[in-house]
């Protein structure tokens, strides 16, 4: 391995720590917690390097935010794989997709913030988004392309389930839904969109 090798390794696994270090403290302590100070003591470098790597919080929120949706993706996926394994049918792919995303969001709501709340200098439903995000669209996408109807736009189906499944996120979180009911509304959901 030659020394340009090596150090680009030695570069991106400290990359990885930073990001590793914030998405845990955010889990944690939440997103105010995060600073550069904080995450320097953590991880044992000074503030300079953690420069060297990311602008600022900024890019530390939006690094954490494609790595959740890449993970998100992969969840997605494998929840409307083992859907269809288990032969559910469409509904029970949709249905599974939901119930994915919403754990998902229950799991790690740091993470979620980063991808959807905050300001991580991402751009979205636009040429230059991260592939990242595009792939987290895709993954929904590639189900729901199989109940839109006749005349439905797929993209926008998959649009109005998204939104659907944040708002369920966004007010649970804030205590706005009773508890319990969560089976509930991601059958309602998946009911009216008319899956047969």
């Amino acid at each position: 391995m030659s020394v340009q090798e090596r150090k680009q390794r030695e570069r991106a696994e400290r990359e990885r720590l930073i990001v590793a270090t914030a998405r845990q403290l955010a889990e944690e302590q939440g997103w105010d917690a995060v600073t550069t100070r904080r995450l320097a003591e953590r991880i044992e470098y000074s503030q300079p390097v953690l420069y060297s790597h990311f602008r600022g919080k900024r890019e530390i929120i939006g690094a954490v935010a494609l790595e959740g949706a890449a993970e998100l993706a992969a969840e997605l996926r494998a929840a409307s794989a083992g859907a269809a394994v288990l032969a559910e049918g469409v509904r029970g792919r949709v249905a599974a997709l939901a119930r994915a995303y919403l754990d998902f969001a229950e799991r790690n709501p740091a993470v979620y913030d980063a991808m959807f709340q905050l300001d991580g200098g991402l751009v979205f439903a636009a040429e230059e988004t991260p592939e990242a995000l595009k792939d987290g669209f895709a993954a929904l996408l590639e189900t729901l392309k199989d109940v839109a109807g006749e005349g439905v736009e797929a993209g926008l189906l998959t649009e109005v389930f998204w939104a659907s499944l944040h708002g369920l996120v966004t007010l649970s979180r804030a205590g706005r839904l009773p508890v319990g009911d969560a089976e509930r509304r991601v059958w309602l959901l998946v009911s009216r969109l008319a899956v047969v």
